[in-house]
């Protein structure tokens, strides 16, 4: 299906009245549901008017003048009052909603695919992974693209993060592997309003960043200065002013744009040599006081000509993954904007009422949208339209029939890992069911039995890579092409269990359902268990081997055991753990698995305990002789 193309933004007035009644339905959302509605057991409710109001530009630009249907978004995990208010004014949302934040049933503190009741295509509550999230459900997208057919199309991934959550040290896992380099309908925007929980991000940061990313093959794109900031800098003098916020540490700006204009001007030119100090003062002399903190903190993040310029020079040129670094201010617009620690105040009932007035909303309606007739409700009933999924999508692919067995007769003695080796590689000669498994692993594909897997698939890249090997009779041939079926990830155990997850709902994000089978050494489940929780949390499908398990690599040291995994695997919520210790059994068991995957509403992700110690298998032969299979299954 051909994607619509990306709109035409609204005029900047119109875009602005719209940013406006998202920044206040943002903050009324959290001031309702800790100051008006009845909260007789006194419990927290909190809520993060700060951190919405420094996203309300990017989102008004993403979501009035550059989104389009098919299009998946990550938000902010604090952001999410933002979200919702702009969920309710494109009418995905009724208005009695909106006063149910952090409520039993009501709207999530953060976006959540499970929970809210208004679109959400990421769940971004665990910090770190709304970001590398839809970089795997990307590569997942173009997994889906080289293989042809079915209800898979072209989709732009986009990411809002804060930029404290770049300390995060899974994205920097995701971004260091070389499955997500050849991405380009990625775009990450960086909330860079420089603050965190508890504290001004400290010196200057955003040098190291721009560099890194630059560096792993990333394009970077930056808006950090507004048009009227913009214009000072065009004044005789203006080079030296420009300079002078450029070198100021995080703290010192955040400080200063607070204080009164004329004490705002001394700071500035307060500096060793006097020639800048002069040329600052030349090129803010007719600036007032009373403008003066509003145009020093005219930022890049809240200008939206600058923003949809950005967003439209991401559009033009999708050849990699893109980063655009949006500097804002934390709490903009609001009372507490860049006090360092604004994470969690909250506007007092005078203060709300003040910001009411100010953005001009009727006492009298303070829920209220857009009238239908107004630009603003144009624009925004336009913007429905646009993003609303058509209804001619093409059809996804026919759930194949499950096979009863794949594997026939059983050797007498086998390990459980060697089975499943075995199974997998007859998978791949059952043409109906193979279309839709996808493997992968941590490096760590041939010692978890997936050669066999891997010979008969292929390993999947973008483009054919030259094999430079020229041994013909070889056990394992590592063949990489656009129709390969094995994702081969690097040795990080968070990027496994985030990708099963975004393959696990392919069928929710791209349209076209996969079955993914993941491997990883046993004790090592730990180190990924954080993007594990995330991806069962999120409502995903997926099928994953622990291998070896227990002690049966004990002679290779205490590095090579499981302890705490079986607990892990009983304890965590929409996962089923097995154990198998009898072939037949495994294959009954990953059988059954696969076919969980294809039901949307009821499938569970499936933990499978194996180990490489032989086990006899006539006890259980014997049994299904005496019994039959159907007792046994």
């Amino acid at each position: 299906m051909e994607t619509n193309p990306t709109p035409m933004s609204p005029e900047l007035p119109v875009l602005a009245e719209i940013e406006r009644r998202i920044l206040w339905l943002s903050t009324l959302i959290v001031h309702h549901a800790n100051h008006v509605r009845p909260n007789p057991d006194g419990v927290k409710v909190g809520g993060h008017q700060a951190s919405s109001a420094s996203v309300v530009s990017i989102l008004t630009a993403l979501y009035f003048g550059f989104l389009k249907a098919g299009d998946r978004i990550s938000m902010k995990p604090h952001a999410s009052p933002a979200f919702h208010a702009i969920q309710y004014l494109l009418g995905r949302l009724p208005q009695s909603a909106l006063t149910q934040l952090r409520e039993f049933h009501g709207l999530q503190a953060y976006p959540s695919r499970t929970k809210d009741i208004d679109p959400v295509d990421f769940s971004t509550g665990s910090v770190g992974f709304g970001a590398v999230a839809p970089a795997f459900a990307a590569l997942a997208n173009d997994y889906l693209l080289s293989r042809g057919g079915g209800a898979a199309q072209p989709r732009r991934f986009v990411a809002i993060v804060g930029d404290a959550e770049l300390d995060e040290g899974n994205v920097w896992e995701a971004l260091m592997d070389e499955s997500l380099s050849g991405l380009s309908n990625v775009l990450w925007i960086v909330d860079l309003n420089r603050q965190s929980l508890d504290r001004v991000v400290p010196g200057i940061r955003v040098s190291r960043l721009r560099k890194l990313f630059s560096e792993i093959g990333w394009r970077v794109l930056e808006v950090k200065y507004g048009r009227r900031l913009q214009a000072a800098f065009a004044r005789p003098g203006g080079e030296a002013l420009r300079q002078r916020i450029d070198d100021m540490a995080n703290e010192q700006y955040q400080a200063i744009i607070r204080l009164p204009g004329a004490e705002l001007r001394a700071q500035l030119c307060d500096v060793e040599k006097k020639k800048d100090a002069a040329s600052i003062a030349r090129a803010l002399k007719d600036v007032s006081d009373a403008d003066l903190p509003g145009v020093i903190a005219d930022l890049g993040g809240h200008d939206m000509e600058e923003l949809l310029g950005a967003l439209n020079e991401f559009d033009q040129k999708p050849d990699r993954p893109t980063v655009l670094f949006a500097y804002t201010i934390k709490g903009w617009h609001l009372p507490f904007a860049g006090h360092p620690l604004n994470h969690s105040m909250l506007l007092n009932t005078e203060q709300t009422e003040a910001l009411r007035d100010e953005l001009g909303v009727p006492a009298d309606d303070e829920w209220a949208s857009f009238a239908p007739n107004s630009p603003a409700g144009q624009v925004c009933a336009a913007a429905a339209e646009r993003l609303r999924e058509p209804d001619d999508q093409p059809a996804a692919l026919p759930t194949p029939v499950i096979p009863v067995s794949v594997v026939g007769a059983f050797s007498d003695t086998t390990s459980t890992q060697d089975m499943f080796g075995r199974i997998l590689t007859r998978l791949a000669d059952d043409a109906a069911l193979r279309e839709y498994i996808v493997t992968t692993s941590p490096d760590v594909s041939i010692s978890t039995s997936l050669a066999g897997w891997i010979n008969k698939t292929g390993v999947y890249a973008p483009h054919e890579a030259i094999d430079y090997e020229t041994e013909t009779q070889r056990l394992m041939r590592w063949s990489q092409r656009p129709t390969g079926q094995h994702i081969e990830l690097g040795i990080s155990e968070m990027n496994l269990f985030t990708l099963l997850g975004m393959l696990g709902l392919s069928a929710e994000l791209c349209g076209q359902t996969l079955v993914p089978i993941g491997t990883v050494y046993d004790p090592f489940i730990c180190r990924g268990l954080d993007a594990l929780i995330y991806s069962l949390y999120s409502g995903s499908k997926f099928i994953f081997a622990g291998t070896p398990s227990g002690v049966t690599l004990s002679r290779e040291g205490g590095a090579h055991q499981s302890t705490i995994t079986p607990s892990i695997g009983v304890e965590l919520p929409l996962l089923q753990m097995y154990e198998p210790a009898y072939g037949q059994e495994l294959e009954w068991i990953l059988l059954d698995a696969i076919g969980r995957c294809f039901d949307r509403k009821h499938g569970l992700s499936t933990y499978l305990r194996l180990t490489t110690r032989p086990v006899d298998q006539k006890p259980f032969k014997a049994a299904q002789a005496r019994l039959g299979a159907d007792v046994l299954r």
